[in-house]
């Protein structure tokens, strides 16, 4: 059987919510990036991840696995993989704030890579972004140069500004970083903002840590260090960089507080 989460009336609604029908399997396999297989109950399921990263200590077998249906029912895998429950080991990385559950000491981790530009959207619709006070609309996936960014935001006397999004999952001695997989396309998106910045524009990065333990954000600089000296040339030339702390249940994902970026270590030179 699949066990099923209830959703909880008394609590209130997340930015984004989750269906109350979805699945919570334990984690056997993942093929290919873009399947993972579960085992729930006394069946196995194959359901469907859009993470293309390497997902750095979440897919150790056994661990419970959160799977929203498909909206489309025609598709083959008619699950989507949403969070992972993260075990808290011992006492040091405890994360105070954290409801105790039935499956134990730890926390959900969202990997949904779809959330982060629909909580930017959710998140500006409900006024809860303060860098983007005084815009009026919202335009998603618009091609500029040789990319195609996340969001466009425009308003009357105000400069446009445009946003990429980011979603992250790998924490590393209280810190947030992203990528947790080399990403050139991470790089080249980094680039279009600093020239964005240099003809007269607003750019941003919106990262949304889909966890609880990370105190801080940084570019993952033993990851990809390309990027990360390319994140910090970018933050230099007038690139904002919105680190959002995500609050992940089995109901939705909410957004939380912004986080602060640890600042460039002196070998990160471009």
């Amino acid at each position: 059987m699949f066990r099923q989460n209830t959703a909880d009336a008394s609590m209130s609604a997340p930015l984004i919510p989750l269906p109350s029908n979805c699945i919570t399997g334990s984690f056997v396999e993942r093929r290919k990036r873009f399947s993972v297989l579960l085992h729930c109950g006394n069946a196995f399921v194959w359901v469907h991840s859009n993470n293309s990263g390497s997902m750095l200590g979440l897919t150790r077998p056994g661990v419970p696995v959160l799977a929203s249906p498909a909206t489309n029912p025609a598709r083959k895998l008619k699950y989507t993989q949403e969070c992972v429950w993260l075990k808290q080991w011992d006492d040091s990385t405890v994360v105070t704030d954290t409801p105790a559950s039935a499956l134990g000491r730890g926390f959900w981790v969202g990997v949904n890579t779809n959330v982060p530009n629909r909580m930017l959207e959710a998140a500006f619709r409900g006024g809860r972004l303060p860098f983007t006070a005084g815009y009026s609309s919202l335009m998603r996936e618009v091609k500029r140069g040789q990319s195609r960014l996340d969001a466009l935001f425009t308003g009357t006397g105000m400069q446009p500004l445009w946003v990429e999004c980011k979603n992250v999952t790998m924490v590393e001695d209280d810190v947030a970083c992203f990528p947790d997989a080399a990403s050139v396309r991470g790089q080249k998106h980094l680039l279009e903002l600093i020239d964005i910045v240099a003809c007269g524009e607003r750019a941003a990065m919106f990262f949304l840590v889909q966890r609880p333990d990370g105190q801080c954000f940084a570019p993952a600089d033993c990851i990809d260090p390309e990027y990360a000296a390319l994140f910090y040339k970018a933050r230099n030339a007038g690139v904002e960089m919105y680190p959002f702390r995500a609050v992940v249940s089995p109901y939705g994902i909410d957004l939380g507080d912004l986080l602060p970026v640890r600042d460039s270590p002196s070998c990160l030179q471009y």
